[in-house]
């Protein structure tokens, strides 16, 4: 908890310096998430086929539901943690309800960029990224400790986890935007 509460203050430390640096962990921590959701949007309506178009949707769906509905609402049931503003009696730059552990933000975006990862390289990477600063970002705002994204990350995980098991699913057989490898030798025939 030492190093936790060091960490947190180190980055939150660095707000109320500067109003622009402010503005840009505002808008990291609270408008960066509809952004990611725009973007995902855009990448299942890219898929070609309203089979590939649903499957992705509903890979996505279940697991956003399983990260934030499920398990994040079992942990936060059962560990209630205070946000970091209510325990230290600081003013968030964000007004943010609920427990803090473990952010809800970070568990729902590492869930479907591991699943995005899965899919697609690239737009993987993008989101694991993005998904990480807006994860420092909600650190800097003062509405979760780093552990709080640190457990994100973990419920993230877990349920990319649970989603393979359940599924069974070769992305790459109906998602992916490589070539899988037996067309290309098909191809060269």
């Amino acid at each position: 908890m030492a190093l936790d509460l060091k960490v947190f203050q180190l980055i939150n430390g660095l707000s109320g310096i500067s109003g622009i640096v402010d503005f840009f962990g505002i808008f990291l921590a609270e408008y960066l998430p509809y952004l990611m959701g725009v973007a995902l949007l855009f990448f299942v309506f890219k898929r070609e086929g309203t089979k590939n178009k649903l499957m992705v949707f509903l890979s996505l769906i279940f697991t956003a539901l399983v990260s934030y509905s499920v398990l994040t609402a079992l942990i936060d049931f059962f560990f209630p943690r205070e946000r970091p503003s209510a325990f230290l009696n600081i003013t968030p730059l964000i007004a943010a309800n609920g427990p803090s552990f473990p952010s809800a933000h970070a568990a729902f975006f590492f869930a479907v960029s591991f699943v995005l990862l899965s899919m697609n390289k690239k737009w993987g990477t993008w989101f694991l990224i993005l998904s990480t600063i807006m994860g420092i970002a909600r650190i800097f705002v003062g509405t979760h400790y780093p552990s709080d994204i640190v457990g994100g990350v973990v419920v993230g995980f877990v349920t990319f986890l649970i989603y393979k098991f359940l599924f069974h699913l070769r992305h790459e057989s109906f998602v992916s935007d490589e070539v899988p490898r037996e067309n290309l030798e098909r191809a060269e025939e």
